[in-house]
């Protein structure tokens, strides 16, 4: 039987193998995906997790649930020899193994691009997993409780002041859901002031959203702006040393919550642990088949590979790393690796763009398809109404849509749980606690109740006190 290993339970490696799973025939070859996480994040509902109108488990496909042909192995792959056939994976625990494979597919994906900033790597969160997202909005609503419960001061004026650095599509999403929520938050905080809330976002280029063009671009700065945000445009973040935050402008201030959305870089593992082709940017170099240039038996697609866009009018254009690509990209990798076990000739990759969407806020957001261009409330259902399709599994689609239902009847839930990060804080404390109270005669020093003995043979009952 053929051996497909995965490396990589995104977008594509997940497609890829939920395909596989449809299409192969029974004993025609085994499907195995290599990946840290038993799930995959739907990325596109991150932002919406930030705000709280998606659950932050209704954001994440379980790969084991859904993948019930697929041999899920949990770790990382930390080298590829495709020469011999083997990858070494390493688990959570225990020492790496390697894994044997007839056929490799590379989906790792991208890791978020980070720049030597001080104070970055100390104070900043990325936005690219649902942890991430969860931390962002529990430290957000962990903020305002503080606060609220403070004079005017440095300390209340930090904690009401959030930055993003990254002016791309999940930056720009994520300050506008943000922005949305602290706005409605300010209605159950009679304590704090509009003008309080200090919004940030920082980009190092002339204009945010790059896949939009330049006047749609400058109306969404205008509406963040309206809603009381800052855009810092041609701004270098130089230092967020200790939550201090100082611009290349030369503007400094103190922020409590500081979110790093400054694009994406290759993949370590792919670019210097393989023995697979890859460019100076570190992807893995594809023909339009999505099969590896130059090698037999391997195939890459996603955020790591370098895709030539046949639908692109500039020559040697690749396609954009986004979920739009990458699904589409996953499933012709289980179409075509059938048809090479088949015999037949694999097809080449070419898709359209539909068009860039993205959500500002509960109610807003922005719609570009060429020429067209729908803002406002029409732009933000259409948004919502695409990903509840695009997300994957009907159970996922039923539960976001129930979210939404509940929400649109009683609102967004604004409660944080920001101590399940630490959740034996409270177990300790109390422990502490019991042993600080002085003990009875009679009781043991911690200050528990004795627990009565079982009854004597006499049958006399102790008595309870």
């Amino acid at each position: 039987m053929r051996r497909i290993l995965i490396v990589g339970g995104g977008y594509a490696g997940f497609y890829a193998a939920w395909k596989l799973e449809k299409k192969l025939r029974r004993g025609e070859a085994e499907v195995t995906l290599v990946d840290p996480r038993p799930y995959l994040t739907y990325q596109p509902f991150l932002p919406e997790v930030v705000a709280g109108s998606v659950e932050a488990r209704h954001a994440a496909v379980s790969l084991r649930r859904h993948l019930r042909r697929t041999r899920v192995v949990a770790g990382t792959v930390t080298a590829i020899d495709h020469a011999h056939r083997v990858v070494t994976v390493r688990p959570a625990d225990g020492e790496p193994f390697e894994l044997g494979y007839d056929t490799i597919v590379v989906t790792a994906g991208a890791v978020t691009r980070k720049l030597p900033v001080p104070g970055v790597a100390e104070q900043a969160i990325g936005l690219k997993h649902v942890e991430e997202a969860v931390a962002i909005r529990d430290r957000l609503l962990t903020a305002f409780d503080r606060a609220a419960a403070l004079p005017d001061g440095p300390l209340r004026r930090k904690l009401l002041t959030v930055t993003f650095v990254g002016g791309g599509f999940s930056g720009v999403e994520g300050f506008g859901e943000l922005l949305s929520l602290a706005t409605a938050l300010l209605k159950r905080y009679p304590e704090l002031r509009r003008e309080e809330l200090r919004f940030h976002l920082v980009e190092a280029s002339d204009r945010i959203l790059p896949e939009v063009t330049d006047r749609p671009g400058r109306w969404v700065v205008r509406e963040l702006e309206r809603r009381g945000a800052r855009v810092h445009l041609s701004t270098l973040v130089t230092s967020a040393a200790d939550g201090h935050v100082t611009l290349s402008t030369g503007e400094e201030y103190d922020s409590e919550l500081i979110v790093w959305t400054a694009g994406n870089g290759a993949n370590p593992v792919i670019g210097k642990h393989t023995d697979l082709p890859v460019d100076e940017r570190g992807l893995v170099v594809v023909r339009p088949d999505l099969r590896v240039e130059g090698v037999t038996d391997a195939w890459a697609a996603g955020d790591d590979a370098a895709v030539p866009d046949l639908a692109s009018p500039i020559p040697g254009a690749h396609t954009v790393p986004n979920a739009q690509h990458a699904y589409r990209q996953g499933k012709l990798l289980a179409r075509n690796i059938i048809a090479t076990l088949r015999g037949r000739e694999p097809k080449r990759y070419l898709h359209h763009s539909l068009g860039a969407i993205a959500t500002l806020g509960l109610g807003r957001g922005i719609f570009q398809y060429r020429h067209l261009v729908i803002t406002g409330l029409p732009a933000w259902l259409m948004h919502r109404g695409y990903h509840v399709l695009a997300v994957p599994t009907w159970e996922r689609k039923v539960r976001v849509l129930a979210v939404w239902l509940t929400q649109a009847l009683f609102g967004r839930d604004i409660l944080s749980l920001a101590s399940v990060q630490h959740p034996r804080d409270a177990f300790v404390a109390g422990g502490m606690a019991g042993l600080a109270v002085e003990a009875r005669p009679g009781q043991p020093a911690n200050g528990l109740a004795s627990i009565p003995q079982l009854a004597p043979a006499s049958g006399k009952v102790p008595e309870i006190r």
